[in-house]
């Protein structure tokens, strides 16, 4: 089953690169199967939110509301349903969950340890990204290259191995310009943060806003020094050690 994904993956790469955002979209919505969109309410997803909703594409999309998100990401998520006539389904970390790291690190423990930062992520978001994905079989992102180095390979179309879908990106060749000229384009509202230095909005503990000549996901677990830093969701839990001893 994996080899097929995989051959399907390589094949979908191939036929997404030659269209545009509106027929990738349309492409992986006219797909077998579940396709889940997962949004961070960021300026890349808001305009594959808008194209889903405007086009009334058979897409789920979903955003991991994590508990310590900003307030204006929140006041987001319901004018963002308004203004496309979609649902944003919520996927919220288990108390029980949140209750073990606190007692295990602090609350906000994950300044402390880069351990105690991925536990963080992974009771917050790795854990509401798999009942996100339930189901699934096309997992659709907003990942684009020039989001950081770590990102600078992204294709259209992915096996996802761990996950066992298929991981697409419609935006990986977009760059911040055209994101910002398709948003005042076709008014899609986004996040007032990204005016004041957020690039890349995550959880409101963990994001600062970037100084100038900085990469767009500098304000990310700033205080760490790895310039791979990542919280998991794009990468295999097997390349993060302390995902993997945690009983997170």
């Amino acid at each position: 089953m994996a080899s097929q994904l995989e051959t399907t993956a390589k094949a979908l790469n191939r036929q997404l690169e030659g269209l545009d955002l509106a027929g990738r979209l349309a492409l992986v919505a006219g797909l077998d199967g579940k396709a889940v969109f997962t949004t961070s309410l960021g300026i890349e997803d808001q305009v594959i939110t808008a194209e889903i909703g405007l086009n009334r594409l058979s897409i789920e999309v979903s955003t991991l509301d994590t508990g310590r998100l900003f307030k204006e990401t929140s006041d987001l998520i319901g004018e963002t349903e308004e203004r496309f006539g979609i649902e944003i389904i919520r996927f919220h970390p288990s108390q029980n969950d949140i209750d073990d790291f606190a007692a295990r690190f602090g609350m906000n423990g994950f300044y402390e340890s880069v351990e105690a930062r991925h536990a963080c992520c992974g009771a917050r978001k790795l854990k509401p990204l798999a009942k996100a994905l339930e189901g699934a079989s096309i997992w659709i992102t907003g990942l684009r290259r020039g989001q950081s180095g770590n990102r600078a390979d992204t294709p259209f179309a992915e096996f996802d191995a761990e996950r066992n879908l298929i991981k697409v990106n419609p935006l990986a060749d977009w760059d911040l310009e055209a994101i910002r000229a398709h948003v005042a384009d076709n008014a899609v509202p986004v996040n007032p943060l990204h005016v004041r230095g957020y690039p890349s909005i995550g959880c409101e503990p963990c994001t600062r806003a970037i100084k100038p000549g900085e990469p767009e996901r500098a304000g990310r677990w700033w205080w760490e020094n790895d310039e791979k830093r990542e919280c998991g969701l794009h990468v295999p839990e097997t390349a993060i050690p302390s995902l993997n001893s945690s009983s997170l």
